[in-house]
């Protein structure tokens, strides 16, 4: 088994329920555990223009290789209908292997640690927020690139709660709460 840090964005149609969905879409994979997934956070394009972005990053444990993670990676942005028009296009779904495990890769079209991971906000900042200790290969600790990126446009988005917390003996609500039959 191998942990891997997989960073997730999307800007088109409901970018946010897109990230959920997708988060869920992994943990279905019979070859792949989510163990842990950062806050979502709201983000200004980079090198690209359209509506903001919405990232998370997501800690897994996998058994396939890397190369067979990028593969799997592609194939749920197809199902999410991402479409690669041209470099950095707006999209509705985008997954990128961030770390896989302590592996440095450099092929073609597979490099790990991601090439631009400490040089993006939205990418590094969850990755911290998940290990504050997260080691980049060949590269050092991931907090000490934040100051890097201190300049971009990034921020936590509020998580809703539920209203309704069940009080201590289990029932919901209060008695004042009960709705006239």
């Amino acid at each position: 088994m191998t942990v891997a840090y997989l960073g997730l964005g999307a800007n088109l149609g409901d970018a946010r329920q897109t990230l959920k969905d997708a988060v869920v879409c992994l943990a279905q994979q019979h070859t792949i555990a989510v163990l842990a997934k950062s806050s979502l956070y709201r983000t200004a394009p980079i090198d690209a223009g359209g509506d903001d972005y919405f990232n998370c990053v997501v800690k897994v444990s996998t058994t396939l290789p890397a190369r067979h993670l990028l593969r799997l990676c592609h194939t749920i942005e197809q199902h999410f209908g991402r479409e690669r028009p041209f470099r950095n296009a707006p999209r509705t779904l985008d997954l990128d292997i961030l770390l896989f495990g302590n592996s440095c890769i450099e092929e073609a079209d597979l490099v790990v640690p991601h090439p631009r991971l400490t040089e993006r906000a939205f990418a590094l900042v969850p990755l911290v927020e998940l290990d504050h200790e997260a080691i980049i290969p060949q590269r050092g600790r991931a907090d000490a690139f934040l100051a890097g990126v201190h300049d971009q446009r990034i921020e936590k988005v509020a998580t809703h709660q539920c209203p309704f917390v069940a009080p201590r003996d289990g029932r919901c609500g209060t008695d004042s709460d009960k709705l006239d039959t």
